[in-house]
């Protein structure tokens, strides 16, 4: 169930590529139909109102951040569309969203708690540098690697508090950011060996 937005999103673009549409753009379409399952998530009850602002949030920084790569070059949408700007369509930070949507999910659905946070301040600044770097390494070095060599240090006293109907178990917070780093990778690379995007 919390995979349910993902699941949608990947479920449209896969289904739209190999779908004919006449009358309305690709781009435009898998828009609308996003929106819609949005809408009946919220209607439904399987997402609340702070959860529904969560994913605008993540939905508007992704935005922008394909707004950048795109700039850059690092990939483009080439396929026409009234709801592209700067060259991006405007569904594709759903897909940024759909991350935010799992994580609101999960935490409600498993009623998670976490110990050993290092603290806002530490969180904080690895996380700006870890934007930062998705920004400046086009222009100096990458270090990916040593910010993900900063996350294991920075998180590795930091377990998730997770239930199951009446068990309760933990898990590394590291371990979950991998699960959910090779879940992003994964689609990625199908996207990119199959251009369902």
């Amino acid at each position: 169930m919390s995979c349910l937005f993902p699941v949608a999103i990947f479920g449209t673009l896969a289904l739209s590529s190999a779908l004919e549409m006449p009358f309305i753009y690709r781009y435009d379409a898998i828009l609308v139909i996003l929106i819609a399952v949005q809408c009946l998530m919220y209607r439904s009850g399987l997402e609340t109102l702070d959860e529904i602002k969560v994913i605008c949030v993540f939905h508007l920084i992704g935005l922008l951040l394909e707004m950048y790569k795109v700039r850059m070059g690092s990939w483009s949408y080439p396929e026409p569309g009234y709801t592209k700007l700067l060259g991006v369509p405007l569904y594709s930070g759903f897909m940024y969203a759909s991350v935010a949507s799992f994580m609101c999910q999960i935490w409600r659905r498993l009623r998670m708690d976490m110990i050993g946070w290092p603290g806002l301040a530490s969180a904080g600044v690895l996380g700006g540098a870890i934007y930062l770097n998705f920004f400046t390494h086009h222009y100096i070095p990458d270090f990916r690697w040593w910010l993900t060599a900063l996350v294991l240090i920075v998180f590795w006293k930091t377990w998730i508090i997770y239930r199951v109907r009446s068990v309760t178990y933990r898990m590394p917070l590291t371990l979950a950011f991998f699960i959910v780093g090779f879940f992003i990778w994964l689609t990625e690379w199908l996207d990119s060996m199959h251009g369902i995007c």
